[in-house]
């Protein structure tokens, strides 16, 4: 049966940005740090951030007022389970993917023209700048694949590989639980040069350096390393249109050796692209921040395997979060059939 709306639901939807924003100004300023360190009043935070008195009183009666922060008096302080999450001391916190959603959130407010247009929101950096936006933005892929790494890899076991490529690798968190999964095995790591220094401080401290080859590029225009028999698509088809998918399934099909298999993680959806509606919702994010990216279903993502001459295309595992794995193999059968039926 079809939801029934009242007007009041209506305008709570339209109204959930206030506490998104409250919270993602709250982190990208990190009032959380100092304020879990000491309690302080907002006059003094102000200027030890170098903010407003008057507008960080507002924001911080905010952060109180969602329970975010505790107030005694005219004294601010940090719960301590916010300052596990929030504060940038705390080695379990979520800080680049809460300062990633503020990037995200300035691009969704120009949805309206996003979809006018056809092309994605034109911002600028945050008040972070640049490198502390990308920095984040690696961070934030940290912070949501490191807790479910390992369980999504155990549902591809068996799992038998030599050498793993991992494309757009990031902060190499897939890298580090494919290579704990199969310790005899090594790893080429291929990320822009930008983002490597950040992937080899994560695989040193992962213990795994002298397992990994760190390899720069840009997948949308270089070749990939060869001499490997796993390719890991992990969360990097969403951001493509498909015309983008089938180059860099192509890219991935010369890469392998014979045999070899190409696995894909991302959200996929059913046929109406309704459900699930988190891969709905994420397709607007990719509206918004990509030229072409958006969520697609298993039909679309074998046609394009397919055409990019892999076979035996097969769902693995499907829910509703970006774990859902599809799994591709370069079939040396199907080569030297080909070879026979051309000589």
């Amino acid at each position: 049966m079809a939801k029934k709306w009242t007007a009041q639901e209506i305008l709570d939807v339209a109204r959930s940005f206030q506490p998104a924003c409250v919270l993602t100004a709250g982190a990208v300023l990190d009032v959380f740090t100092p304020l879990h360190e000491q309690s302080k009043t907002a006059q003094a935070l102000a200027c030890e951030l170098g903010a407003d008195s008057r507008a960080m009183t507002i924001l911080l009666d905010a952060l109180a007022a969602m329970e975010l922060l505790d107030k005694q008096g005219n004294l601010y302080s940090v719960p301590s389970d916010v300052g596990r999450l929030l504060s940038e001391k705390s080695p379990a916190n979520i800080l680049p993917m809460v300062r990633h959603m503020s990037n995200c959130l300035r691009h969704w407010s120009l949805l309206s023209q996003v979809v006018q247009k056809g092309g994605p929101a034109e911002t600028g950096p945050s008040i972070r700048g640049v490198a502390a936006d990308r920095a984040d933005f690696i961070g934030a892929m940290q912070n949501v694949s490191e807790p479910v790494a390992a369980e999504v890899v155990d549902r591809l076991q068996p799992l038998k590989f030599r050498r793993v490529l991992d494309v757009g690798a990031g902060p190499g968190t897939w890298t580090i639980a494919l290579l704990q999964a199969v310790p005899e095995a090594r790893a080429t790591l291929f990320d822009l040069p930008l983002v490597i220094p950040m992937a080899r401080r994560r695989i040193a401290e992962a213990g795994l350096k002298g397992r990994v080859e760190f390899v720069g590029g840009d997948y949308y225009n270089d070749d990939l390393p060869d001499g490997v028999d796993l390719v890991w698509l992990g969360a990097v088809c969403h951001q493509n249109s498909r015309a983008q998918n089938r180059a860099l399934f192509s890219r991935a099909y010369q890469s392998l050796d014979e045999g070899g298999a190409v696995i894909i993680r991302d959200i996929i959806m059913d046929a109406s692209r309704t459900r699930p509606k988190a891969g709905a919702l994420f397709a607007v994010n990719m509206l918004v921040n990509t030229e072409g990216g958006r969520t697609y279903t298993f039909d679309e993502y074998r046609q394009d395997l397919c055409e990019a001459r892999f076979d035996e295309v097969v769902l693995v595992h499907q829910d509703e979060s970006m774990s859902c794995l599809i799994r591709a193999e370069k079939n040396v059968n199907i080569k030297i059939a080909e070879s026979a039926e051309g000589g």
